[in-house]
């Protein structure tokens, strides 16, 4: 009977702890790890590539890299550092994923599947604020989480608030403390916002300070032209008649030199490409201001016009003058220069650019996808 008994409660002890274990490694888990001084800086830069790496980093303050990962968001430092680096900090949950991120000044918001939005520090690591949102997708980012840190679904900037659409409603909320804003019944798939600090949905314009309707000259759906990483902050729109307009204001103002659907605009001047050169326009006359080599525009980077050439070229150019402020091969050392832009980031300081096979195949999970292993070139500016 002893020894029944003895059988009996090895077996239960067996039971406990096996439950135990599942419990702790299943069971809804935070872990934060922040960075311990000194923290990181904004270093001196000069225009050059100064590294590759796996994975998209969206790039913070000009101080930190942040990377996101199906549960885990973390960031390293220096952002001119050759490759990825040990994480100074990272946020790790379970079992919810992280669905996306942005960064407005050095304040990083991630929202997560189970409706969560975490805004944490850039530069410490420290958590700033939490806030309960809609439910939101899963991780969708693939192998470089570009499309997770860059592009977002339903996640946009625009003046002090972050904007969240779900489920046929907007939720706003202030980057600084979390409060929720304000939200409205406005179905708002694929919107954007603009650098007047409109949201652009579908349907028509919200005022992303109040959630109010604002009257539109002409109607949607709407084509976002010159945004940020997020569909944020786009410097013009076109509308569903393809009439350009310039959205830096409170109001949209026509702009007919952007009614070409090749036409994009940064730094205030519309660009297009005409023949063997890249042409610079006035945004209402038309007429042209400057001629630059045939090149792709990527963004604006402390008022000057970042180009990538069809030779992987990466020039930089003042929009006032015309002159070229740098100029250098896109490239890691002695990497090829034979690979096709996918997303990208530029700052005050630095540009970012994703590298995609040429005539890879469509699907970002296929081998042969991406250019290479370092997939993401990072250059100073």
């Amino acid at each position: 009977m002893s020894r029944v008994l003895l059988r009996s409660l090895l077996a239960l002890v067996v039971t406990a702890a096996a439950v135990l274990v599942g419990w702790r490694v299943l069971a809804p888990a935070e872990v934060l790890a922040t960075v311990k001084p000194p923290y990181p800086t904004v270093a001196t830069p000069w225009p050059h590539v100064t590294g590759h790496t796996p994975v998209a980093p969206l790039i913070v303050a000009d101080r930190v890299r942040v990377y996101a990962s199906k549960r885990q968001i973390r960031a390293d430092a220096p952002v001119d550092a050759k490759t990825v680096y040990t994480a100074i900090w990272s946020f790790r949950r379970w079992p919810a994923q992280l669905s996306g991120a942005v960064a407005s000044g050095r304040t990083v918001i991630s929202r997560w599947s189970d409706g969560d939005l975490v805004a944490i520090d850039g530069v410490t690591g420290k958590i700033v604020w939490r806030a309960s949102g809609p439910a939101a997708p899963g991780y969708s980012g693939h192998r470089t989480g570009s499309s997770t840190v860059w592009a977002p679904e339903g996640l946009r900037l625009a003046g002090p608030s972050v904007l969240v659409t779900a489920g046929g409603q907007i939720f706003a909320y202030e980057v600084s403390t979390g409060t929720r804003r304000w939200v409205s019944a406005t179905a708002c798939g694929d919107g954007f916002t603009t650098a007047g600090g409109q949201l652009v949905c579908p349907s028509g314009l919200v005022d992303a300070a109040t959630g109010s309707a604002v009257a539109s000259a002409a109607p949607g759906p709407y084509t976002a032209i010159g945004c940020d990483v997020a569909s944020s902050r786009c410097a013009g729109v076109r509308d569903a008649a393809g009439h350009g307009w310039l959205t830096t204001g409170p109001t949209p103002v026509r702009a007919p030199a952007l009614d070409r659907p090749d036409a994009t605009i940064a730094a205030g001047l519309v660009f297009y490409p005409d023949g063997n050169v890249l042409r610079a326009v006035d945004p209402a006359t038309g007429a042209t201001r400057h001629e630059f080599p045939a090149a792709q525009v990527l963004g604006v980077s402390s008022g000057q016009v970042v180009l990538l050439t069809a030779g992987r070229n990466l020039i930089e150019v003042d929009p006032g003058t015309g002159a070229t402020v740098a100029q250098f091969p896109m490239a890691y050392e002695s990497e090829s220069r034979t690979w096709d832009p996918g997303r990208w980031q530029v700052t005050d300081q630095y540009v970012a650019v994703e590298r995609l096979a040429q005539d890879g195949p469509d699907n970002p999970d296929t081998p042969g996808y991406y250019f290479s292993v370092e997939t993401v070139v990072i250059a100073e500016l």
